[in-house]
């Protein structure tokens, strides 16, 4: 490229070093079709005004899910959002803000990444979790890597029932490291736990649970985490949906050892898919083997309540052989819209938050 003032000579050497010849071995992982042969098929310039019209006659072809019952899913899902969500949301010292590396600054932010952490930690019975992962799928890789960290054990177990996205960004995390994945077969919809049995051995490090899986049935997860944990290394990790949680049995009382999921139903908007986060918690012992920043609560000199970076153990703080994670950032804004609606939903809300309004309209009219 252009702006990287690296000479051939360079390049030559730095594919030596990693053991390739040529540059389009670096992008071997991407399929012939998608890659780009020639240059961008760009249109006229074209005034803001113009584009502006292009792009709303574009939008206003799509059904929205204010228009249309959506049975798409498996992940994203679209639920009543009160108004002051957004409204607190777009206050501006939230809505532009970036959480920044000398982060105690910002006591506000600090303040409700905490409150944040500790209301994963109260849907899921954790002891603790951290300020946000990137979405559900980076959890889960993210969970497979810290059960390594835990028990130096390079063999994962992913049910059949998984959302096979989350697989592929499993794939993409583990391949470079040694990590084997196996998947235990899929059975009338949910985790076949015979099979399950069958594969567990001493060398599993972990095992992912998702509950509701990716066709939307319950697991046994009483009795998958008995089959985990009869070996004494192996590591359950559940993925969950946080809504879930306020009618179904908790990630703690079937002994779960890492909980992560999609956070979106928490006061996100769909938005055609993104932006997401992540929620990831776990147990105390392990803390210091989470990916991503931990907010903790102190004083200050003055004997004041303070919030402070408590543990951001990432390549860009510490050495990059000690780091857990090369995770940039929380995704900030999106788990303050969490903390916002889950403290106006409250514990009786989340129990009985529709899907949309739209649908609980429907739902009236039919009955």
């Amino acid at each position: 490229m252009p702006y990287i003032s690296n000479t051939d000579r360079d390049r030559q050497e730095m594919f030596a070093t990693i053991g390739i010849s040529k540059f389009e071995e670096l992008i071997r992982a991407i399929p012939e079709k998608f890659r780009l042969k020639s240059e961008l098929k760009l249109g006229p310039a074209m005034s803001e005004l113009e584009i502006t019209h292009k792009i709303k006659s574009q939008t206003c072809q799509n059904l929205c899910a204010q228009s249309a019952n959506s049975f798409l899913g498996a992940g994203v899902y679209d639920h009543f959002i009160p108004a002051a969500v957004d409204s607190i949301v777009s206050r501006p010292e939230f809505f532009t803000a970036y959480t920044p590396y000398q982060a105690e600054v910002s006591q506000g932010t600090l303040q409700f990444i905490y409150e944040y952490q500790t209301m994963i930690c109260e849907l899921t019975g954790m002891e603790i979790a951290n300020a946000s992962m990137y979405d559900a799928a980076s959890a889960i890789a993210e969970a497979i890597l810290m059960a390594v960290r835990k028990n130096k054990l390079l063999k994962a177990i992913l049910p059949g029932t998984l959302h096979p996205e989350f697989v592929e960004v499993i794939r993409s995390y583990t391949e470079g490291v040694g990590i084997e994945l196996l998947t235990v077969p899929a059975q009338d919809g949910v985790m076949d736990k015979a099979a399950l049995k069958a594969m567990m051995n001493e060398s599993i490090g972990s095992v992912v649970l998702q509950s509701p899986n990716y066709f939307g049935n319950i697991e046994d997860a009483e009795e998958i985490s008995e089959i985990v944990h009869s070996q004494a290394k192996s590591l359950l990790i559940a993925c969950v949906d946080p809504i879930s949680l306020a009618i179904l049995q908790t990630p703690a009382d079937y002994q779960a050892d890492i909980v992560v999921g999609e956070g979106q139903a928490l006061g996100n908007s769909m938005y055609l898919g993104g932006p997401l986060f992540g929620f990831f918690a776990t147990k105390l012992d392990m803390a210091r083997l989470m990916p991503g920043r931990i907010v903790g609560g102190t004083l200050d000199k003055e004997g004041k309540r303070a919030y402070a970076l408590t543990l951001q153990a990432r390549e860009q703080h510490i050495r990059r052989e000690k780091a857990t994670s090369n995770i940039c950032s929380n995704q900030s804004l999106c788990t303050l819209a969490a903390t916002v609606y889950m403290s106006l939903m409250g514990r009786e809300g989340l129990k009985e938050v529709p899907p949309s309004l739209l649908k609980k309209r429907i739902i009236w009219q039919t009955n």
